[in-house]
């Protein structure tokens, strides 16, 4: 198992470093754990974002995956799905399993708004009276489990 933590945590920094590098600024010179490599690849991807520029896509795909991953970690089950078109999703949540067809409990949602909910600069439900989410079921609700830490 530790050689495949160290392939993730090596596929993060290059993602990290490409964003890095898009936005000027030097490689990922900080402690190469996973947790820390995770959570400077969120912040890069943020910081795009906040520059008003579109991430480079394999940091967003891998910043998406990432905290999609830790969710999953967090909330561990199969009753709800958490979709980020076109990079992920998950199952997570504790309840029902599902096994064919569509999923009772679905939430679907774009990059960025996911990485806002992820980090905690989005309120789930701000979000959702924004239009931002879709959610559907009885258990469609992350507010819970967010921010993702």
């Amino acid at each position: 198992m530790l050689v495949a933590r160290t392939d993730r945590v090596e596929r993060l920094r290059g993602a990290l470093d490409a964003q890095l590098e898009e936005r000027g600024s030097r490689p990922y010179d900080g402690p190469a754990t996973l947790g820390a490599v995770r959570a400077a690849l969120l912040a890069a991807v943020l910081d795009a974002y906040d520059a008003g520029a579109r991430p480079v896509r394999v940091a967003e795909k891998a910043a998406v995956r990432s905290q999609l991953g830790r969710l999953a970690e967090l909330a561990p089950g199969h009753a709800v799905e958490v979709r980020v078109p076109p990079y992920a999703a998950v199952q997570c949540v504790e309840g029902p399993r599902h096994t064919r067809g569509t999923p009772p409990n679905v939430i679907e949602t774009d990059a960025r708004t996911w990485l806002g909910l992820a980090s905690g600069r989005l309120a789930w439900a701000d979000a959702m009276a924004a239009g931002r989410v879709r959610a559907s079921g009885s258990r469609a609700d992350l507010s819970g489990y967010l921010p993702v830490r």
